[in-house]
């Protein structure tokens, strides 16, 4: 059965793309709510921030929640059945299952990249490397070049295991929604067989997020108004667009995994 486990990436992204006007329509209310709650966000200091805080949660969950049920079905009608509310507003048990299913995937990935630090901490250690060469910028004296080539060799496979993880967790909220239980490690083995066409469909539909980063750093988006674009974007663009890409994803993947569990 694993040869059928194809994920066609063409595909895939136009159905992305067809399925965003039915995201706005679905969750429209959600998105404005999320647009302004985290426009404010840089205001928020001090105890400010404490009062902010649940309102940011809140409204996150319930945009993830308003996204995730309406990537996973056909249409917004098969999306209120399972629970969408007007406008995409809603808060219940299936907004607290993403929550508890997102803490175990961050803490999985904490505890990832807490053993790969140390253990480039510890392999950048024994390399004994000329410290004082590197505090001057001096990298011909920094080390021998085969030694340097062997650990930005070790580096760069540390990295893409951290990135490997976190694509095979990408499908947790599609299936916490569409399972009706916290789906989080679980969310790898649905995404078998499909991992890069996974990366690159989450590297393409991240383009409106890399633009927003690349206009602030040439300075061209700053400050309180800055930020307000990159959270409207972020919350009418970005996240429903992500969350189309997995949506799609976890349907066709999950319809290849119920026919095996019945082979």
């Amino acid at each position: 059965m694993d040869g059928h486990r194809v994920l066609r990436l063409g595909e895939t992204l136009r159905a992305t793309v067809h399925a965003l006007p039915r995201l706005w329509r679905g969750a429209w209310g959600a998105i404005l709510a999320a647009s302004v709650v985290w426009s404010i966000q840089p205001l928020a200091a001090g105890a400010a921030s404490l009062i902010w805080a649940p309102f940011g949660l809140v409204v996150t969950l319930v945009l993830a929640g308003a996204l995730g049920r309406i990537a996973i079905t056909e249409d917004l009608l098969q999306a209120r059945r399972l629970g969408l509310g007007p406008a995409g507003l809603q808060f219940g048990r299936p907004e607290l299952r993403l929550l508890g299913a997102g803490l175990l995937c961050a803490v999985f990935l904490a505890m990832i990249l807490s053993v790969v630090a140390l253990a480039l901490l510890a392999l950048f250690g024994m390399a004994e490397l000329n410290a004082q060469a590197i505090e001057l910028r001096q990298w011909s004296a920094v080390g021998p070049v085969w030694k340097l080539a062997l650990l930005a060799l070790v580096t760069v496979f540390a990295l893409f295991a951290i990135v490997a993880f976190t694509v095979r967790l990408s499908l947790f909220a599609p299936a916490t929604v569409g399972r009706g239980h916290m789906v989080s490690l679980q969310s790898m083995s649905i995404a078998r067989g499909a991992f890069w066409p996974l990366l690159v469909g989450l590297v393409v539909t991240a383009a409106p997020k890399i633009a927003l980063v690349l206009l602030w750093g040439v300075g061209l988006l700053s400050g309180q108004a800055g930020w307000v674009v990159f959270a409207v974007v972020l919350a009418g663009v970005q996240f429903p667009l992500t969350m189309a890409l997995v949506g799609r994803a976890y349907r066709q993947l999950e319809s290849w995994t119920a026919l095996e569990g019945k082979a």
